[in-house]
């Protein structure tokens, strides 16, 4: 099995969907989202990110339309219950480092718990965050894992539809030259 999941990022995304770290399964096959149960590619796609549901082999093309995909933390899990604390705060240094290298106009927690680890919050809301990350906005959406019932898939659409609107009407980075 591999240790990792390889990251599927470029300069200047829109936005970089953060999960809180890989299943055993997708990193096991190098996928992101691999598991069938997983709703994220179908949601993207009914929510405007992608003008077809990609297949988790096609998760590279994924670039094409402005979007990527990270983990906070690199270790693969069960579950995201088996990360101890110490993990998050271990990451932390290192994920701000590849945001800021990436610059993305954008970054979606997929979930609140690698949210507030990160910035060590207790209440989280969903979606628009207050304070940036660096350069980029920050939006918290539901985590599309077929584990939570909490979100139907319509509720899980509306929701990155939301981000998918605020993408749309924000300002443009400008790109340095």
């Amino acid at each position: 099995m591999n240790d990792r999941l390889e990251d599927i990022l470029a300069d200047h995304l829109n936005v970089v969907f953060c999960g809180i770290n890989p299943g055993k399964g997708s990193a096991a096959l190098g996928l992101h989202f691999a598991n069938r149960s997983n709703r994220f590619w179908r949601t993207l796609h009914l929510a405007g990110f992608t003008p077809h549901e990609l297949r988790p082999e096609d998760g590279r093309t994924l670039l094409h339309y402005g979007c990527g995909l990270t983990t906070l933390v690199e270790r693969p899990t069960a579950s995201a219950g088996e990360l101890a604390r110490h993990e998050f705060s271990d990451a932390a240094a290192a994920f701000k480092q590849k945001m800021g290298r990436c610059a993305p106009r954008f970054i979606a927690f997929l979930g609140k718990a690698g949210y507030s680890a990160l910035t060590g919050q207790r209440q989280v809301a969903w979606g628009w965050q207050p304070q940036a990350f660096g350069a980029a906005a920050v939006w918290v959406l539901p985590n599309p894992s077929g584990r939570n019932l909490a979100f139907n898939l319509d509720q899980l659409v509306d929701a990155y539809r939301s981000l998918q609107a605020a993408i749309a009407h924000a300002e443009p980075v400008p790109l340095l030259s």
